[in-house]
């Protein structure tokens, strides 16, 4: 297991940087795509079929503005970077919200 980056607590996670996050049309996508499969991801790979033309500095600034907001959770593993939803702890904090922002997520466990 590697090691998780920092992150807010679930009580200190505040509405206005949850929302600020969201704002931004590159992390809306971001978001949406990692919401969307349930699963955790690389970050380097979720880039490249999420979002084209950014820097590498500019989507590790987004992945960052995501992890301090407390929506996503970050661990590293040698060099990739490992990107989760922090779905029990948002839906605990604002319930429903990253349904109606992001979307209905995919049902991995249906047959």
């Amino acid at each position: 297991m590697g090691q998780r980056l920092p992150e807010p607590s679930v009580e200190s996670i505040e509405l206005t940087a949850v929302l600020s996050a969201l704002a931004d049309p590159n992390r809306r996508a971001l978001m949406g795509e990692l919401y969307r499969s349930g699963e955790p991801r690389d970050c380097g790979a979720l880039d490249r079929c999420v979002v084209t033309g950014l820097s590498a500095p500019t989507l590790s600034h987004h992945w960052k503005v995501l992890r301090e907001s407390g929506l996503t959770r970050t661990v590293a593993e040698g060099r990739s970077r490992i990107i989760s939803v922090r779905r029990e702890d948002m839906e605990a904090r604002f319930p429903g919200l990253l349904g109606a922002v992001l979307g209905a997520p995919v049902d991995n466990s249906a047959g």
